[in-house]
């Protein structure tokens, strides 16, 4: 393991630093060339890792229902817009990090000491997520071991946890009067009744309670399935991302099996067509309303999941020379193809739905666990063969929420090993990841109480919302753009992938997409709405200030830890500005002077580091060994100022 020492040469000759900061060691290779950090075993493998991280529960619950809501077929103008501006440029930015620094998602923002506090936010994000997010698996598995009968238990209102406001919409002689309303010569289920599945939601499941102020008994059944779920994860993710990237091959795949079949049994149905047309139909007038647009660059961001930290680390697994801007393409791509293949799947059994209730596609269509947990199920057990079609489905939910879990458990895992390597924690990985899943879990229990689902909405509210996903992103453009150095960064990637990539991401991440995130981050304080669940119930002033604390433990730390960096940095306000802005971390690749040439100014990332150009050798000129660049070159030929910049080991090592 090789090391360097910082020791930083300004164009006057004063050194300064020189002991002030800690000495880096590189953990991707031996010093022979030799790579010590694991690796994914191939190409494929990350592709597949990528693609299960990307494509979760938010392309089956949350973008079709956005798209109805948004203008239909109009909404993908906006979608596409955003995923363009920001999400590509944003995946493809996350994903080279990595690969560039081969570190995960705290230390490489070594690279702008002062900005570092970006990873613990993004770990924070992380952590929120990961909290949440296996509650909702935990709900699946426990609608998953139901489905095994050939009666399914939501189907009608004989079970002990209904009630006299249960009634079933599809048998006439179920229907009381007082409970249906007429709606355009139909009955319409009003606010005092509610279906079988909504009640099997609400008093089997979650067994849910008044409010968040009153948090009521643990569920002991949904405790048993959270345990599960996060065996399930240490199980599948201890030995590693070689390891990992053999699993995502099934839960990342078999999704698309499931959907598959779930499109062409739901286009078999009457009333699918119906369900269809109202997806896709435009409606142009919506574009002019902001909320359209915020919506989807909200849903870009969560999507694609960037923010979390999670890309970086997975990124960090590639070889140096892996073509990351062609993975991204082939994930950007088939993330947008997915999420439009499942809002056919939904929209056709939602048709189906209303013609069973003789109702219009819109009284039956709802977002998120709403759609997933009573929607659905309503409509699947009117279909012959119910209880199969339940299995898959479940299965299918279950698959695309720990693929998710997996990617941001392993990004988490991978940010505390890199960035406390004095404890040797990759030879004690199990143990790291053992302790992780066990603290998660305990902060999990709380969801999974009566009151829980108020507690979980918080985490999503809040924790790890769509606000602190932009908060990460727009600071994750600023350090690389302004902080880094945005040539710098673009030269040292074309570097990497042995061409240039193209001058637009240069344009989106140092204008577009900063510009997008930031000014949709302000939006969304300026247009602030307390959370709420449901339609009618409003958080009492105690769990919008809890909600509020989950988001200021995200985005307090870009803020606080710059501060504290620069506070306890030593010497004049120059010598701390160095300390704070000088780059702690090298690129996995080696530079050779005759490749870079730096120019007498400097940027505000250290001296040079923004003014570098890229300078071109011919086949003869230049040799390869172990995937490093060099040129043969006369550095003895070169200024003084240059050469200083040259033995810093942060620009050649």
């Amino acid at each position: 393991m090789a090391e360097t020492k910082l020791d930083v040469t300004v164009s006057d000759g004063e050194t300064v630093l020189q002991s002030h900061l800690p000495t880096v060691s590189s953990n991707t290779d031996d010093g022979n060339g030799e790579r010590t950090r694991e690796g994914w075993s191939n190409k494929f493998d990350f592709i597949v890792a990528c693609i299960g991280y990307a494509v979760g529960l938010g392309n089956v619950w949350r973008f079709p229902y956005l798209c109805y809501k948004n203008g239909g077929g109009a909404f993908l103008v906006p979608y596409f817009i955003s995923l363009f501006c920001c999400g590509i440029p944003l995946f493809l930015l996350e994903i080279s990090m990595g690969q560039l620094f081969q570190q995960g998602g705290i230390t490489v923002w070594k690279m702008f000491p002062i900005l570092k506090g970006i990873g613990y936010s993004a770990l924070t994000v992380a952590i929120f997520f990961c909290t949440y997010y296996i509650v909702i698996c935990s709900w699946a598995f426990f609608f998953l071991f139901s489905s095994f009968t050939t009666k399914l238990p939501w189907g009608d209102c004989l079970g002990y946890w209904t009630d006299e406001y249960c009634n079933d919409p599809t048998l006439q002689e179920n229907v009381t009067v007082g409970f249906f309303i007429s709606k355009n010569g139909s009955l319409v289920p009003n606010i005092f009744g509610q279906s079988p599945a909504q009640q099997f939601w609400e008093k089997r499941v979650l067994e849910v309670s008044s409010g968040i102020d009153d948090i009521g008994n643990i569920r002991w059944e949904l405790l048993g399935c959270l345990v599960l779920a996060w065996a399930l994860c240490y199980v599948c993710i201890c030995r590693g991302v070689k390891q990992t990237g053999k699993i995502v091959y099934v839960t990342a795949l078999c999704p698309y099996i499931i959907l598959t079949i779930l499109l062409v049994r739901g286009a078999t149905l009457p009333g699918a067509g119906k369900g269809i047309y109202y997806f896709i139909t435009p409606t142009w007038g919506k574009l002019t309303s902001p909320t359209v647009w915020v919506d989807a660059a909200t849903q870009i961001f969560f999507s694609y999941g960037v923010g979390v930290g999670s890309l970086i680390s997975l990124g960090s697994y590639n070889d140096v020379k892996n073509n990351c801007l062609m993975d991204t393409v082939i994930v950007g791509t088939v993330n947008a193809c997915t999420s439009l293949y499942a809002g056919f799947v939904t929209f056709s059994v939602l048709g189906y739905m209303a013609h069973q209730l003789n109702v219009e596609v819109e009284d039956v269509v709802d977002e998120g666990p709403g759609l997933t947990f009573v929607s659905y199920p309503t409509a699947v057990q009117t279909i012959p063969g119910s209880f199969a079609f339940s299995i898959i489905f479940f299965a299918m939910l279950l698959m695309l929420g720990l693929n998710t879990q997996f990617c941001v458990l392993e990004g988490i895992v991978t940010s505390i090993m890199d960035e406390f390597p004095q404890y040797n924690l990759r030879k004690r990985r199990k143990l790291l990841l053992l302790g992780i899943c066990g603290i998660g879990c305990l902060l999990g229990i709380p969801c999974i109480t009566q009151g829980g689902i108020y507690v979980l909405q918080l985490y999503d509210s809040y924790g790890a919302s769509g606000m602190c996903l932009l908060w990460v992103a727009t600071w994750e453009c600023i350090c690389i753009s302004y902080g880094y150095g945005i040539k710098r960064f673009y030269r040292e990637i074309s570097v990497m992938l042995g061409f240039e990539p193209g001058r637009y991401w240069v344009v989106a991440w140092a204008l577009l997409t900063p510009a997008i995130s930031g000014g949709i981050f302000v939006f969304s304080i300026a247009d602030y709405q307390p959370a709420k669940y449901g339609s009618h119930y409003y958080y009492p002033p105690i769990g919008q200030a809890i909600g509020l604390l989950m988001a200021i433990a995200v985005i307090q730390w870009v803020l606080s830890f710059g501060a504290w960096t620069y506070i306890h940095a030593k010497g004049s306000i120059r010598k701390r500005w160095l300390h704070v802005s000088y780059p702690q971390i090298s690129p996995a690749i080696r530079i050779d002077p005759g490749n870079l040439l730096p120019t007498v100014d400097g940027g505000i990332g250290g001296p040079n580091a923004n003014t570098m150009e890229l300078q071109m050798t011919t086949a003869d000129q230049t040799s390869s060994t172990n995937g490093f660049i060099r040129k043969e070159s006369d550095q003895s030929k070169l200024p003084d100022h240059v050469k200083q910049a040259y033995e810093n080991p942060f620009f050649v090592r």
